[in-house]
């Protein structure tokens, strides 16, 4: 028990130490699809909240368990696209660290919200998180297949975050994915604090 805590521990010192532009640097990646891929995948903070979305969806149950996964990567497209063809969008990394709060706290309180909510939710985060993607879009890649990557990579967030969300069949992983959701509202509310100013 005391080494998994300490894992957690270590965890959130390595999530916290990571600037969130990182995930919007990408030096030295190829473009077009693997640029794509890894964006979500180097990305602090995408990447909890995407692990937030899968965890949720086992909470709820069916439907919401393929209904947020399915609903996030396919309205963080469209927000991709308004990235893309750069329409403005106020407090984009605002909205992206205040969705890793949102997401987190559902989990580790386990609201059972009705599933429509719970899918529009999760659709006004995926266009502030589709928008920054596609914001970041580097000038050599190709368009289509950079959408295509940071989709795919969001949907295998997703099933990581249902496949830890199907522990609450145990006593014990229920607390353990709770627990989960608490160190990813942390980790947002760290990127939020980071928004406005530098953190050393």
């Amino acid at each position: 028990m005391r080494n998994r805590w300490l894992a957690l521990v270590w965890g959130v010192i390595v999530l916290l130490a990571a600037q969130p532009a990182f995930a919007h640097q990408q030096a030295g990646v190829a473009g077009g699809f693997v640029s794509g891929f890894s964006h979500p995948l180097f990305g602090p903070d995408h990447l909890v909240a995407m692990v937030a979305v899968g965890l949720w969806g086992a909470q709820l149950g069916r439907p919401g368990i393929w209904v947020l996964p399915i609903t996030f990567p396919l309205v963080m497209a469209v927000g991709g696209l308004l990235g893309v063809t750069g329409v403005p969008l106020p407090a984009v990394e605002i909205v992206i660290a205040l969705s890793a709060i949102v997401l987190g706290l559902v989990v580790a309180l386990r609201v059972r919200a009705p599933f429509w909510i719970a899918a529009i939710l999760a659709g006004i985060f995926a266009i502030f998180h589709g928008y920054a993607h596609g914001q970041e879009l580097p000038a050599a890649a190709n368009p289509v297949a950079y959408g295509v990557g940071f989709v795919l990579a969001t949907g295998l967030l997703h099933l990581l975050g249902i496949a830890i969300g199907t522990l609450i069949a145990w006593p014990m992983g229920e607390r353990l994915v709770r627990a989960c959701g608490l160190v990813i509202a942390i980790v947002g509310s760290y990127f939020l604090y980071a928004t406005f100013g530098p953190v050393a």
